[in-house]
């Protein structure tokens, strides 16, 4: 197992939820990038979902569209990406980093090449929204063929419904769940069908579920905490630092009340 099946299965004895949250690499700067993922660390987030910059995101709101335009312009790239990880692995931090990213990043670097160089940075796991589950051949093949490689988390949403079980079939980590139609960032407008879609999602999975798409708050997914095992937070997160000026404390509290408010009995 690795970093990620590993804190689920922690969270699972101890009968809590898991919070994730989303955060764009490179803003404001690299530096302070590391220094966000070690105080969620700290503060209780159980995995980060790490935004790697793209010039034509298909499944972004205008909130994380926005914020990987600015990074691009400051000079981000998947080298400087490694690198960052890396280095905060050096310095013991050991939650797990999913990135996500779009194909076309990982198709420029070479796909064999961009496994091996995950495995060697320490990311944990990648989410590809524009790589229809049909086309996962040949990154699934090479994720198969390099030792302790990332894991794909694989996205489902309300219109795959047919196809959830075919999804799901050898899934690992964990599966996002997107609970609204259209892009994210928009603000728990979720799909009506949402409750019977995660039901029959969490029948059908043999991993945790998690729950994306417009959550703000631990509220939010009041109505289907006992059908998730978790909730992960992207446009709302990006904002509330952009609006606090990155403040590591302000962070640290939004993490940690979420964590807290989203585990009470």
């Amino acid at each position: 197992m690795n970093r990620i099946e590993n804190a689920m299965a922690a969270l699972k004895e101890k009968g809590e939820k898991a919070f994730i949250t989303y955060m764009t690499a490179g803003l404001p700067d690299m530096e302070k990038t590391k220094e966000i993922i070690k105080v969620q660390e700290e503060a209780g987030t159980d995995v980060i979902e790490l935004g790697v910059p793209f010039s034509d995101p298909a499944a972004d709101g205008p909130v994380i569209q926005d914020a990987s335009y600015r990074s691009i312009q400051l000079g981000t790239n998947i080298h400087k990406i490694f690198k960052a990880v890396e280095e905060v692995r050096n310095e013991g931090c050991e939650i797990p980093i999913v990135f996500m990213l779009y194909y076309n990043t990982i198709l420029h670097y070479g796909v064999d090449a961009f496994v091996k160089k995950c495995t060697q940075a320490g990311v944990d796991g990648m989410i590809i929204p524009d790589l229809p589950f049909e086309e996962q051949g040949e990154i699934k093949e090479a994720l198969r063929n390099t030792p302790d490689a990332p894991v794909l988390v694989q996205l489902v949403s309300p219109v795959s419904k047919k196809r959830v079980p075919m999804i799901l079939e050898d899934a690992r980590g964990f599966v996002y769940c997107v609970s609204s139609m259209g892009v994210t960032g928009q603000a728990a407008d979720f799909h009506k069908n949402v409750i019977s879609y995660l039901e029959e999602v969490k029948a059908v999975s043999k991993i945790p579920v998690m729950m994306g798409f417009g959550i703000r708050t631990a509220s939010d997914v009041e109505p289907m905490k006992d059908i998730i095992d978790g909730a992960i937070v992207g446009s709302h997160f990006i904002r509330l630092m952009e609006e606090s000026g990155y403040d590591a404390e302000v962070v640290r509290e939004y993490c940690g009340s979420f964590k807290r408010e989203l585990n009470q009995k």
